[in-house]
């Protein structure tokens, strides 16, 4: 029988709520495989007392896992430039997960907030470039706190790296019903990183002749997400902007709480991927038992399809889908007046049905 290990990082805040309560569902969806999960307590509160996120030997110690779940990290004393960098982005760039996977869906029970655009008009797959483009790190500040204070970000794009996530943009889209892609860029007005993505998108076209291609300055894309929604299914973006869209997507679907994501890499798989939620650690309202554990599931559930259990996958979405559907149980942001733990208790006894 198949066993999996999984290393968790709750991290902080309410993701010490929210991965138990993932923890709890995937359990119930297990059938003919195990799972081992080993907990790790890395974050801003391990930064607070060793001064790193992250032990320094932390990234051989993830690399045997199959796969990590991530809560959330975040605390206010933190600088957030140090708590991303320091620990997620670390993970990102040592295992070259360089597809970011976002979707936008609304689930039953719930509504858009776009008037007049029922729930089915919204279903994207975003797509996201996530080891270099405009998050690569590299720059620097000069004469600094004084009035000639210089600060210098640059953005690096390689046609390799736009080009598999292109590629893996264009596979995906195969896959889909409608087999329409969607290219975020801002070449008018960035002439040499995206006028270099703009040329790799068409290039790779040429090889899917079956896919219906467009290209949208990052600014229009943006409006599309609110006025025609339902013309777009496959949505490939560099790690700014399709970082940017993605939270627009999560408003779409009616929470933050709602959005889940994963970090993988499709092809040499040099590490294990990443599966987290993409709120943040909301300190004002950790430990008091409510946070949303909507998108903790949902990328559990991504997670077990990257594994290859893709009916254990089913079975969550489909449990989490039952209960929303059902109405009966919500956490507050919802407008409810559940528990995390009771929403996951619900979605669990779902599962198992």
């Amino acid at each position: 029988m198949k066993n999996y290990r999984l290393a968790l990082l709750p991290g902080d805040g309410i993701g010490k709520e929210v991965i138990p309560a993932a923890v709890q569902v995937v359990n119930a969806a297990v059938q003919g495989f195990t799972l081992s999960f080993e907990p790790f307590d890395w974050g801003c509160e391990y930064y607070l007392r060793w001064g790193r996120m992250m032990p320094e030997d932390g990234l051989d110690t993830l690399r045997p896992f199959d796969a990590i779940l991530l809560g959330a990290i975040g605390h206010p004393t933190v600088p957030d430039y140090i708590s991303l960098r320091d620990l997620l982005l670390r993970i990102r760039f040592e295992f070259d997960l360089y597809i970011n996977l976002r979707p936008v869906e609304i689930l039953p029970g719930l509504e858009s907030p776009l008037r007049g655009k029922r729930p089915e008009a919204i279903s994207m797959l975003f797509i996201r470039e996530n080891t270099e483009g405009e998050y690569a790190g590299l720059g620097g500040r000069f004469k600094r706190g004084t009035p000639d204070e210089v600060a210098i970000q640059q953005s690096v794009f390689t046609r390799r790296g736009v080009e598999r996530v292109v590629r893996y943009a264009f596979q995906q889209a195969q896959r889909r019903p409608r087999k329409r892609l969607a290219s975020a860029t801002k070449s008018n007005a960035m002439q040499y990183t995206m006028v270099l993505w703009d040329e790799v998108v068409r290039a790779v076209a040429s090889e899917y002749p079956d896919i219906s291609v467009a290209s949208y300055h990052v600014d229009a894309l943006a409006a599309r997400m609110i006025t025609h929604p339902e013309s777009l299914d496959v949505v490939v973006g560099s790690n700014l902007f399709a970082d940017i869209l993605t939270d627009l997507g999560s408003a779409l679907q009616g929470s933050l709480g709602v959005a889940a994501s994963a970090n993988i890499n499709p092809v040499e798989r040099r590490g294990p991927p990443v599966f987290e939620p993409v709120h943040g650690s909301a300190p004002d309202i950790a430990g008091r038992g409510i946070a949303n554990p909507i998108a903790a599931i949902w990328a559990s559930a991504m997670m077990l399809e990257y594994l290859g259990e893709a009916a254990a996958a089913a079975r969550v979405m489909g449990g989490l889908k039952a209960v929303m559907a059902a109405g009966q149980v919500r956490t507050p942001d919802l407008g409810g007046k559940n528990t995390t733990q009771e929403f996951a208790a619900a979605v669990a006894e779902q599962v198992k049905t």
